[in-house]
């Protein structure tokens, strides 16, 4: 099992029942997990961490969502809960990870 498969075992360990809000931060976090295996790595890492579980990740997203209420609505739009999680587990945002190039560095044959 690689390491990408392994971080989202531990994922579908804590994530509970289907269309929960914890279940919902796992979903995101296991795409997050599949940008890399350096983000899988992390991930994997931190749920061995009681304090570090999808449950208090989703607590993080719970008060955001709270402070930015509407009526009896509070609204933690996607992008906002990617920055929170990608924080939470200390992820590099999607923006800053590293891309691969189109040029041919000649460098890397000798």
């Amino acid at each position: 099992m690689n390491i990408i498969e392994t971080a989202i075992q531990k994922i579908e360990a804590q994530q509970g029942a289907k269309n929960t809000m914890v279940w919902c931060v796992g979903e995101q976090l296991k795409d997050i997990c599949r940008e890399s295996e350096h983000n899988a790595d992390i991930v994997s890492t931190d749920l061995d961490n009681p304090s570090m579980s999808l449950f208090n990740c989703e607590r993080k997203i719970k008060k955001y969502a709270s402070e930015h209420t509407n009526g009896d609505c509070g609204c933690c739009p996607p992008n906002v809960a990617d920055e929170i999680i990608r924080k939470f587990y200390g992820i590099p945002a999607a923006s800053e990870a590293p891309t691969k190039s189109n040029v041919l560095d000649l460098s890397d044959f000798l």
